[in-house]
């Protein structure tokens, strides 16, 4: 089998997103099930993008659907173990829950991977319209609206009814590399914004360590608390590392989640001069279907990482990986 063209797998799951983009905005989260438990959410539209978006990649790549062992999505994997085949990762909808509740922090999350390795990676926000992608050893970018390129007439007040309603904004779109601002060096913890997520294992050792974790994270210095900025929840694991390749946010923490809702982010983090790490201590080369996570934003240092480590109260372990 020859070589993958990334530069145009890029470009045609960038174009595919577009076009699961346009189905979420218009769909109504209908036929709302839970696989795990009540937070463990899928809807109609998750099916039918995944179904668009596995047909589509089947029919342009014929030779990875048939030599490939496995198309990985969300929706229809039984298991988010990755094998060194060249492998397609989709996540239909990123943040489910968000889409559910209305709540625009979502995205439709591809990656192109082989020998285990995340190589291409397409992160589209089709509420806000934020492109986010990356090709390994080329750069992360991002795309998004520009300001629009008219403003509204000052003298609205005096416009006739007719007149406001032929009144058009116009949007143009920029491409920007990742980070979208220097990258400086983050001293230490308190000085950081991290975010993490609650997942839908709400028992059991995994959430007693969550839970301890975020309360060290967030506690004060007096009671051997790191004192962080903030901790942010917002219910996107795809956005989250954007956040952290953008340099909006320094740190993610995560735990639970599967390569579908990371593949895609992690290769956007690296290519923006970020790293990422293992969610327990002492994981330095993690894998891409490891299911926990640590990422930090470029200018971040390998202190950073231990010292996060070190407030972690307790291990991630999940049987299917462990």
């Amino acid at each position: 089998m020859a070589e993958p063209n990334l530069q145009e797998i890029h470009d045609f799951l960038i174009e595919l997103g577009k076009k699961a983009g346009s189905m979420i905005t218009s769909a109504n989260p209908s036929t709302v099930d839970t696989k795990k438990n009540s937070s463990d959410l899928v809807t109609e539209t998750d099916k039918a993008v995944e179904d668009v978006i596995s047909s589509s990649l089947k029919s342009a790549y014929p030779d990875y659907s048939c030599i490939s062992p496995r198309f990985l999505g969300e929706e229809s994997a039984t298991s988010g173990r990755l094998t060194p085949a060249p492998t397609f990762i989709v996540d239909p909808i990123d943040g489910t829950t968000n889409f559910v509740h209305a709540h625009p922090y979502i995205a439709i999350s591809m990656a192109f991977a082989h020998k285990q390795r995340a190589l291409v990676g397409v992160v589209y926000n089709p509420f806000t319209q934020h492109l986010y992608s990356a090709i390994r050893g080329h750069g992360a970018f991002l795309t998004a609206p520009k300001l629009p390129a008219s403003q509204p007439p000052t003298n609205i007040s005096s416009m006739s009814d007719a007149s406001i309603g032929e009144y058009k904004v116009e949007s143009t779109y920029e491409r920007r590399k990742l980070p979208l601002r220097s990258p400086t060096a983050l001293p230490n913890l308190s000085n950081a914004l991290i975010a993490v997520e609650w997942g839908n294992e709400r028992s059991g050792s995994n959430w007693e360590c969550k839970t301890a974790t975020f309360s060290a994270l967030a506690g004060d210095a007096s009671t051997g608390g790191a004192m962080v900025h903030s901790l942010r929840s917002l219910g996107g694991a795809a956005l989250n590392m954007c956040a952290v390749a953008k340099g909006d946010v320094d740190i993610y923490w995560e735990g639970g989640c599967w390569a579908w809702d990371v593949a895609a982010g992690w290769v956007i983090v690296e290519e923006a001069g970020g790293m990422v790490v293992g969610g327990n201590k002492g994981e330095w080369e993690p894998k891409v279907d490891s299911r926990r996570y640590l990422a930090l934003r470029a200018g971040g240092s390998n202190d950073n990482v231990e010292e996060f480590w070190s407030k972690i109260k307790g291990k991630l372990v999940y049987e299917d990986t462990d």
